[in-house]
Formats: structure tokens, sequence, C-alpha cells
């Protein structure tokens, strides 16, 4: 066996290689017959894999997945993996002569590509490494949001398809869910408990990452259009007990994240999804649910505000953390926006660069690690700081032409597509304040999460014109013959 065990550790890398060869090649077989089988897992991984370990105690973290192979490869290996799906999808499609969608964000995409590499081909004139200049730390998610678009509007081609991917996102959100829930009730909560482990504050949380609630999101809307629309579509009992599962354990998954920005997130998606109901069944449903939904908020937001110190009383308290003070030190929320706005200001036009570190950064408390200085709380600052007003244009640009599409495409969808057209744009709304005082742009979970989002309203408005597949008529009754005694 000694002698063996030898050949058997040399040959390891090998059968690796050999293994690796014969999942890619099923994986291209798969998805040049059916690329939305090649989505699932994908979306899964989004769906149930944290993106952060910050507030965490434990050594080891599951975010590690959204950056594996980026050592080597300048980007992680998820974002080869739709890279190579979409190639799949959009090959299928081509053999199958199957139209590309109409989706007006193809120009936006292509110009933030091109400032993309203007960037970078600056930054290596300038001595930047092709590494730092391409650094997710940037604006480079914005462009790997674009495969993941093309990608589902090329894969989910009927009304089956979609109607499939919202079963998907029904069960995921609601497992996702009751996950958060149970885990908060047995098991302590999320241990990315930044408030717990840093900050003392005794509460336990469903999620602390952003992207659960926005999962719960987007099953939460799903759910709440199929169960309070107007012209409600036959449903079996079994997915209609889901739905009211989803919606319940969702909202009080994202009440109970303690999150600020999912809390007015929700509020603002709530006013979305309500905006899809004909206005007496609006004024009834908002009057039977604000009054709980902003019961709960009230409760668990005066539950953590009470233990917060320097947390004023009032409305005021939820941003008490990026107010100045009239006495003593900044806040070093505030300082952080000043700090980076000063280095907007300079450079207005095209900004500090993709790899740039605005100055000061040393003086915030979070911002002493290996990427300090590169990203801040704020997505819109984020982007005028590292690309300037042109960047800046795009951002504005992308957001206009997704919402004027938006907002035509929800008055026109047949009730069987509304609810995932409305979870996209639900979702948008969600992640506005995330977007405002967040670091959306830096994380892969959140750019990804943004880009299918943003695909869903495209996806509903390009099947609901392909024709409904006509169900087999039925075979006409033929009575069997019976004897007849002579």
């Amino acid at each position: 066996m000694n002698e063996i065990l030898p050949y058997i550790y040399y040959s390891l890398p090998w059968a690796f290689v050999v293994l690796l060869s014969v999942a890619s090649i099923a994986g291209i077989g798969i998805g040049l017959v059916w690329p939305r089988f090649l989505v699932y897992p994908y979306l899964a991984a989004y769906f149930c894999f944290n993106s952060t370990s910050y507030g965490s105690l434990a050594v080891f973290s599951s975010s590690a997945i959204y950056s594996r192979g980026s050592g080597l490869l300048l980007f992680g290996l998820v974002l080869w993996y739709v890279l190579g799906a979409w190639a799949c999808a959009r090959v299928a499609a081509t053999f199958q002569r199957y139209p590309a969608p109409e989706c007006n964000l193809r120009p936006w995409f292509v110009a933030w590509f091109v400032l993309l590499a203007v960037h970078a081909g600056v930054g290596m004139v300038s001595g930047v490494t092709l590494r730092e200049a391409l650094s997710p730390q940037g604006f480079s998610n914005i462009i790997w949001m674009a495969p993941l678009i093309s990608l589902i509007l090329l894969s989910f081609r009927t009304r089956e398809h979609v109607q499939e991917l919202t079963h998907f996102i029904l069960l995921v959100g609601l497992g996702r869910a009751l996950f958060g829930l149970v885990r908060w009730a047995a098991f302590g909560g999320d241990p990315n408990n930044v408030y717990a482990n840093m900050n003392a504050i005794k509460i336990r949380l469903t999620f602390f990452d952003i992207n659960d609630s926005l999962v719960c999101t987007i099953a939460f809307a799903i759910a709440a259009v199929h169960l309070f629309q107007a012209h409600k579509t036959e449903r079996p009992a079994f997915w209609r007990g889901i739905e009211w599962m989803t919606l319940v354990s969702t909202a009080l998954c994202i009440v109970l994240s303690y999150r600020r920005s999912a809390w007015i997130g929700f509020v603002l998606a709530f006013l979305v999804i309500m905006m899809r109901f004909p206005v007496k069944r609006r004024m009834k449903l908002m009057t039977a649910g604000l009054p709980v939904v902003g019961a709960a908020l009230a409760y668990v937001g005066m539950q953590r505000m009470t233990q917060t110190k320097g947390a004023s009383s009032g409305l005021s308290s939820l941003v008490y953390d990026m107010q100045s003070r009239r006495f003593g030190p900044e806040s070093e929320r505030v300082m952080e926006l000043k700090f980076a706005m000063a280095d907007f200001l300079a450079q207005p036009i095209t900004g500090i660069g993709s790899w740039g570190r605005y100055t000061g950064y040393q003086y915030i408390s979070w911002q002493n690690n290996p990427d300090g200085g590169l990203f801040l709380h704020s997505g819109v600052l984020h982007i005028a700081l590292k690309s300037g007003l042109v960047g800046t244009a795009l951002l504005a640009g992308t957001i206009i032409a997704f919402v004027l599409f938006a907002r035509r495409a929800l008055k026109q969808l047949p009730p069987e597509l509304l609810g995932i057209g409305t979870a996209g744009v639900a979702g948008i709304a969600f992640m506005i304040p995330d977007l405002l005082i967040g670091t959306p742009f830096p994380q892969v979970r959140t750019t990804q999460m943004l880009a299918f989002c943003l695909a869903l309203p495209y996806l509903a408005m390009a099947v609901s014109k392909t024709v409904p597949s006509a169900h087999p008529a039925r075979k006409p009754f033929v009575p069997r013959p019976h004897l007849v005694p002579a």
C-alpha cells in the first residue's frame, strides 16, 4: 500500500484536470440545449451564500466563494462561470434563430465597458497595474452585470420557463427566510452581527447581508402580486399555500434584520407593489398592511435605538451616525463622505481613477486594512469619486433607461407575468437606500443581484409577446361497448 500512495498523490492533479474537463464539456452540452439549467445553480449560490464576513467573530466564512480564483484570473470564478454560460446561451440562440429580446440597457453597458477600458489604459500608462485598474473596488463589477442580464433574457424563452423561474424564486426565498427565522429564534441569529459583536447592542438579527433581505423582498413581491392582484390566474392550492407562507415569513425576516437600509427599502418596495393594484384594493391593502408593518418596524426600531449610544429620539435617530456633531469629534461616516467629496471636487470630470484611494482614509477605523480608501459608504459618491461626472452620467442614464422601460412594462404585462416583473422593480426600489449610503458596487454579490432585478421586467416583457402554449385538447369521451344478449 505504501508503494501505491505516491502514485495516487502524483495523479490527483491530473485527475482533477480530467474531472474539470469532463464537467466543462457536460456543462457546455447542457448550456447549448437547456441554457436555463446553467442559470439555476448560479442564482442559487447568490441567493444562499453571504457576501461579507464583516461583524463575524468566526475564522472561516462562506463569502470566499465570490472571490475564489480572482488571484490568478483577475476576477472570481463565479464571474467567469456566468460569462461561459452566456456564451453557451448566445450560441444556442444563434443556432435556433432566437432573436435577442429587447433591452435598452445594452448601449449603457457598452459605454461602461469603454469607460473601464479607458481607465485601464490610462492606469497602465501611469504605472498602475492592470489588476489595480480592474479591481472590484472600482466599478468593474458594473460591467459584469451585463452577461447575467443577457443570459437570463436568452435562457428563459417561454411562459412556462418564466413560471418555472417564478417557482424557483418563491421556494428559495421561502427557504432562505425560514432558515433566517429559525436561526434567529433558536441559534442566536446571524453570526455576522456587527451590532452585538462590535457595538455592544444586545440584539439578534436574521441576516446582516443586505442581499438576503433583497432575496426576501423579491419573493415577497411575487407572492403579494399573485395573491392580491385584480385578475388572478388559476394556480394549484399548493402554490397558493407557498405564496402565503412566503408573504409572511419574508416580511418578518426583513423586519428582524435590524438593518435601517432594509427597513426603508422594504417600505419603498411595498409602495411599488401597491401601485400594481386597483385604487380600491390598494387602499384596503394599505389600510390593513401598513399599520401592521409600521408597528413592527417601530417596535424593532425602538428596541435597537434605545440601546445605541448617541442616538437621539424621533426620526433623526435613524441617521444618528451620519449627522454632523455640534461638539466633539466628527462622525466617521460623515468624515468619510467629506474626504471623498473633496477629492471628487478636485477632479470632477474624470475622478481619481478606478484604482484611486481618497485622501485621509487612514482616519477612518474600518478603512484600516489593505483595501482602505478604495470604497466608501455611498454608491453614488463612489462612482462619482472613481469616474467623475462621466461615470455619474452613465449611472444616471442607466437608471433612467430602466425606469422608463419598467414603467411601460408594468402597465402592459399580463396577470401571470406581472408578479415577476414587479419583483424586479421592487428589488431595485429596495436597494435605493443601499445605493445612497451603502457599498453596493465593490461587492460581487450585490451587483449580480442588482443585475438579476434589472433583468426581470425585460424578461417578463419579452415572454409576454410569445403565444401561450395551447393545452392539448382532451379526447372526446367514448363509452365502452357493452355486450347485449341476443
